[in-house]
């Protein structure tokens, strides 16, 4: 028997490769980041040069992706907006996970009016449409890229919360739980040590999934106004700013769509290799 797939993570990658879109999902995604990292060596041109005299230029030997109505490469624009939609999407999704990771598990773990609290405000907030809540939180914060990561990172958390406080209450009726209380082991330990473990492979998949979710909404709220403003180079942005001139420069708002759906879908596509390699009931 192969030893690679006796370990935990062994049995893990061996499902995982079976997966050959995640795995293609899951290069490009290494791409997209390592392209973010890089993104002035990788840039043909400054995202913020203006010349008035390629405006709407169509895609060309010196211009991959055109120019935009300032005469701005498109192709440099999405390259550093790669960075803005990759750091608004993680971030948001981390303060979600993290707070929402905690709930969950004290809602689990303590139950009575604390879970009562927490799911009832996690009910409230489920009550209102991901982007409509979004959009409600960033007009009373006002606009900008920091109250995108607020307004995303809220109403991340009440998934997050539910799914680990179901693991919770299942975990802490288990036999190693009830055997380590009955040695005398403080809640905090069981908390962290013996409970959170073993609720984080959903939150984990949640995770990959919500970064391409966080993304469109943040592109969303750009769209709209209420997030990156001009000149930012964000994909949304971008689109808002194009939206004007489809039928005479198409290439302005193709561009940055490719960007976003590919992201989104490749996003998407991981979580549920993800989701199917954690997943102890697929062989």
């Amino acid at each position: 028997m192969d030893e690679t797939k006796t370990t935990p993570f062994g049995i893990f990658w061996h499902k995982f490769k079976k997966r050959k879109t995640a795995m293609v999902a899951g290069v490009f995604i290494l791409l997209l980041v390592f392209t973010a990292v890089f993104a002035p060596w990788i840039a043909p041109d400054d995202p913020y040069e203006v010349d008035y005299a390629l405006s709407m230029e169509p895609p060309s030997a010196a211009h991959l992706c055109g120019t935009d109505v300032f005469g701005r490469d498109i192709l440099s624009r999405i390259i550093y907006g790669a960075r803005i939609s990759l750091a608004v999407g993680l971030t948001s999704v981390v303060i979600g996970a993290v707070v929402g990771v905690a709930l969950g598990l004290i809602s689990g773990f303590f139950g009575g009016f604390l879970d009562g609290l927490i799911m009832r405000t996690s009910d409230v907030l489920f009550a209102f449409p991901g982007i409509l809540l979004a959009i409600a939180i960033v007009a009373v914060l006002g606009p900008g890229l920091i109250n995108v990561v607020v307004a995303v990172s809220v109403f991340s958390m009440p998934t997050f919360a539910r799914i680990v406080r179901g693991s919770t209450l299942t975990l802490k009726e288990s036999l190693y739980v009830k055997a380590a209380k009955s040695t005398g082991a403080s809640r905090r330990r069981i908390m962290f040590v013996h409970i959170m473990p073993g609720t984080l492979s959903g939150a984990i998949v949640y995770f990959t999934m919500r970064i391409g979710t966080s993304i469109i909404t943040a592109s969303s709220l750009s769209f709209l106004g209420l997030g990156a403003q001009p000149p930012t180079p964000e994909w949304g942005a971008m689109l808002a700013e194009s939206r004007d001139y489809i039928g005479v420069a198409d290439h302005m708002t193709l561009f940055p769509g490719i960007a976003i759906f590919l992201t989104v879908l490749f996003f998407n596509l991981f979580g549920d290799g993800l989701r199917a390699a954690l997943d102890p009931k697929v062989k």
